[in-house]
């Protein structure tokens, strides 16, 4: 190859990298290049939150995954550091550091998580301990042995109740169905099984798919009542949807974003602004379409509350307001950037996002509906397309918004008055500046990268 192909390929990536510069995420976490996954084992330590998640350097995905980290004061604006964890080449997780989370013990945080070596039938349940705050950690071993027979063993999640700590790890067996088994611990060193904390055949449960194993599982303790926050996979489908349910009353298990790209949510039990959710927004485009150098980003954390119906509810993180660069504006008619808040205070409502004469993106507020429409978001042939609606989306007691709508970028997410929030990427080709067509009372902010 002569120098002149090397500049001519350079300066074509740089083109092609410049054309799709406005659907980059800017205050969603993201590497600044290669592939992101699940987040893991959000923390706070001190004043300071520590988010870790599964990525790749590069978009290879046969590449092992480690432990990417990031750090924030406030929940919003977060600094990317060198990965926390990374295989240890001929170790328990030599092809991969995969999900898990994070505790802390004796002002150490101590990681929980599965290690990948390809030709293993299971991922093994590791720990591994940092001395430094949560910046790296040290070597792994094995706590619990892994399973004699299983369709998936995966993903373990830690907490601490009542002076004892417990261990769930995410599975499927053929004959019980979905599980999460449950261990229990005196010191976080040796741990005794307990039976499963929660089993379900797979079937069909408020029109999801329950699954036939369930990854990611988390628990939260809200109102008193212990709620299961699971991903439902299966060997032919792959991932589904994230759902929750009481383990105790065993409510039917419901979706938790009714959107089209949340998946593998992780929970931080007790925050400053109590029991947060982060979620993998996937791409919601054909891998064709990678035709920047990243893929993969993180939601925005969520602020989790039981609805009337014990299904899981959301709100914002408090902080995101901070993000508004001045005061709102009738949003109507405004010419916008990739990053932006439109509010609905009321419904019925409509809010178009016209990116191009050809492109534009359409949220509905019906009577108690909220829709996305993204059939004609974007010319690209890879983009996904279609439509998502959620029902009782509106709560007039809750002293908020009916919907709040924040776009950066290529991702999208709407958080409605009762709860509800729905999740999805668009991709439209059209640079900004774009237009927006209102309801007229809808408020505009510009959000500040």
């Amino acid at each position: 190859m002569t120098v002149t192909q090397t500049q001519s390929q350079a300066q074509t990536a740089a083109r092609s990298a410049a054309a799709v510069a406005h659907l980059r995420p800017a205050f969603h976490i993201r590497p600044p290049r290669g592939y992101l996954n699940d987040p893991n084992g959000p923390i706070e330590v001190g004043d300071d939150v520590h988010l870790y998640f599964q990525s790749r350097p590069t978009l290879d995905l046969q590449m092992p995954v480690e432990w990417g980290h990031a750090t924030s004061p406030d929940y919003v604006r977060w600094t990317l550091h060198r990965p926390a964890m990374a295989p240890q080449p001929g170790g328990p997780d030599t092809d991969g550091c995969w999900s898990g989370n994070t505790v802390l013990d004796d002002n150490r945080v101590r990681a929980f998580y599965s290690g990948n070596v390809e030709g293993r039938p299971y991922q093994s349940v590791l720990t591994a301990v940092s001395d430094d705050g949560g910046m790296t950690f040290g070597p792994a071993r094995q706590v619990v042995p892994d399973p004699e027979q299983a369709l998936m063993f995966r993903d373990p999640f830690v907490w601490r109740e009542n002076d004892t700590w417990w261990l769930a790890v995410g599975a499927g067996f053929a004959d019980r169905g979905a599980s999460i088994a449950l261990y229990r611990s005196a010191d976080l060193e040796h741990w005794t099984y307990e039976g499963p904390l929660a089993e379900l055949p797979r079937g069909i449960a408020a029109g999801e798919d329950t699954g036939a194993a369930w990854e990611c599982p988390q628990v939260l303790t809200l109102d008193g009542r212990r709620i299961a926050v699971v991903a439902s996979w299966s060997p032919e489908r792959g991932p589904a949807e994230v759902l929750s349910f009481d383990v105790d009353v065993r409510v039917t298990p419901q979706r938790v974003d009714h959107g089209t790209n949340f998946y593998a949510a992780s929970a931080l039990r007790d925050s400053r602004f109590g029991p947060l959710l982060f979620g993998w927004l996937t791409e919601g485009r054909d891998r064709l379409g990678w035709t920047d150098d990243w893929a993969g980003v993180i939601s925005l954390p969520r602020v989790v509350h039981l609805g009337p119906d014990g299904s899981l509810r959301s709100t914002p993180v408090p902080t995101v307001d901070t993000l508004r660069a001045g005061p709102g504006s009738p949003a109507d008619g405004v010419s916008t950037g990739p990053q932006c808040e439109i509010a609905v205070p009321e419904g019925p409502g409509q809010v178009i996002l016209h990116f191009g004469d050809q492109e534009r993106l359409v949220v509905e507020l019906d009577t108690d509906t909220v829709t996305i429409d993204r059939t004609h978001a974007s010319l690209d042939n890879h983009a996904h397309g279609g439509r998502m609606q959620v029902i009782e989306a509106f709560d007039p007691t809750s002293g908020g918004p009916a919907a709040r709508i924040f776009l950066d970028g290529s991702v999208l997410e709407i958080f409605t008055s009762s709860g509800r929030v729905l999740s999805t990427r668009v991709y439209p080709t059209t640079p900004p500046p774009w237009r927006i067509e209102a309801t007229a009372n809808a408020q505009y902010w510009r959000l500040a990268s």
